[in-house]
């Protein structure tokens, strides 16, 4: 069982998965190190063909996994599980090598994939469905009615670079847990860790055959994904303007979009400051700004804004950058060079409109430092798109019905929240919120697995969590005996 990635080799090849086979291709891509600019993995260069193939194989084993006994698929994810706690270290570094992300983080990110996967195999046991009345109108008549929930057949997935290891895990598990097969494209800057998660699954002794295949790629792979009339659900963690492109081009089939965001907070007057400006600042900052309900708007009462904004800069400036491999780092650098010109370019274009820089904004060992800008306005591009790093603004309000409106005129809604000490004022703001998610006295950046997490607006359809995941990648079948 366990061996499996351990070879010595200073670059690690990811392989194609079609379906249980592995397979490899001549052609690869090299995955280079946002921090140190070395190789750190490989991964095949797969096609349209590959693609149909991997699609063909899922949809064949699609009928098999249908009829797989319950206790086979929970068992299959929690070995899956207890596997993946075996190689912690080994995935937290595949992180770190892969997408920078600071190992302690990694490590976080590795024990929340485990933590997924055994709470599908729990949530899986309740899926299922109930009888119904149908005398209940004149025009019925008493019958054995029931419905029940059953797979959708094949389930293609699209993931991230932020979370390439938990996010892959909230698609695969519900999928595979629920009966289905899964066609998976992982990110293009995490294909080893993709790669090590599904080999975990397609090894394991409970494995359906070939219900999980892996292809890699990015535009032609990700487009005949979406284009074929294979899959019956599309699930995709992304880009609005891809998202976009998905729902026109995806046809009659279920789709599943987890976007972008533009995450807001409210401090009150009656708030705890010193508490604010801490979560604030892990909330805008950790994993370099570089997740969907980073914190980015900061909306201060008056009454505080000179004290928050103090503690914030204050704070801000405690928080070690440098190299990812130590274990006191907060931040590495952003995914690639693209990203950080991108961030110097937010902050200069703040600074021209009027904003004031508190700290940060820096390249050091070539990680943009964590920055607070002030004295921001709303018709500043800083506020009004998603950053997608170390940036977060503030913005000063007199009050709390000045606040709420500029925290929903956007065109985003994922999580927002408040922090406030006015049991009333709480009640309006779940209320108010336009948004997925409500935080009450903490960052919208929090997130557990076993909740709902998806938005409004342009943040997405649908939902995802385990529970709500294997609603998704279901479908309910009605039966009537008479």
């Amino acid at each position: 069982m366990f061996g499996i990635f351990e070879n010595g080799d200073k670059i690690n090849d990811a392989k194609v998965f079609m379906g249980s086979t592995e397979e490899t291709k001549e052609a690869m891509s090299e995955r280079i190190s946002p921090y140190s600019g070395d190789v750190v993995s490989r991964a095949p260069i797969c096609d349209a063909e590959d693609t149909n193939r991997a699609l063909k194989i899922a949809q064949k084993a699609a009928k098999v996994a249908a009829k797989s006994p319950l206790y086979q698929r929970v068992a299959w994810l929690e070995d899956v599980a207890d596997k993946l706690r075996h190689y912690r270290e080994d995935m937290a570094l595949t992180l770190v090598d892969e997408v920078a992300k600071p190992l302690a983080f990694a490590r976080v990110e590795v024990d929340r994939c485990i933590e997924t996967i055994e709470i599908t195999a729990k949530e899986l046991v309740a899926l299922h469905g109930e009888t119904i009345p149908t005398d209940i109108a004149p025009s019925g008549k008493q019958t054995i009615a029931y419905f029940s929930r059953v797979p959708v057949g094949v389930v293609a997935c699209i993931t991230p670079f932020n979370f390439p290891l938990n996010l892959v895990a909230h698609k695969i598990a519900p999928a595979l847990g629920a009966g289905n097969a899964v066609v998976l494209k992982p990110t293009p800057e995490a294909p080893l860790t993709a790669y090590k998660l599904a080999k975990l699954f397609n090894s394991s002794e409970y494995a359906i055959k070939d219900a999980l295949s892996i292809v890699y790629g990015d535009v032609e792979v990700g487009s005949t994904l979406v284009k074929s009339s294979i899959p019956r659900v599309l699930s995709f963690t992304g880009s609005v303007p891809v998202g976009n492109i998905i729902t026109q081009q995806a046809g009659i089939k279920k789709v599943s979009l987890e976007l972008g965001g533009n995450a807001a907070t409210f401090i009150d007057k009656s708030a705890d400051v010193e508490l604010a400006a801490s979560r604030c600042v892990f909330g805008a900052f950790v994993n370099s700004g570089q997740v969907c309900i980073s914190l980015q708007r900061i909306y201060v009462h008056e009454d505080v804004y000179e004290v928050f904004s103090e503690a914030m800069a204050k704070e801000t400036k405690t928080l070690k950058v440098g190299s990812p491999y130590e274990e006191d780092t907060f931040m590495g650098p952003l995914i690639d060079e693209e990203s950080l010109e991108r961030a110097k370019s937010w902050v200069t274009s703040a600074q021209e409109e009027g904003a004031t820089l508190l700290t940060g904004a820096e390249v050091i060992d070539g990680s943009f430092t964590p920055t607070v800008m002030a004295d921001v306005t709303d018709d500043m591009k800083i506020v009004c798109e998603e950053v997608f790093a170390p940036i977060v603004s503030l913005v000063k309000v007199d009050s709390y019905e000045e606040a709420i409106v500029k925290m929903n005129n956007s065109p985003y809604g994922l999580q927002f929240s408040i922090f406030t000490n006015d049991l009333k004022l709480t009640q309006r703001f779940i209320e108010d919120a336009e948004c997925g998610g409500v935080v009450i006295n903490d960052i919208p950046t929090l997130r557990f697995d076993v909740q709902p997490y998806g938005g409004s607006k342009l943040s997405g359809i649908g939902r995802e969590g385990p529970k709500w995941a294997l609603e998704e990648f279901t479908e309910i079948k009605s039966v009537v005996i008479c």
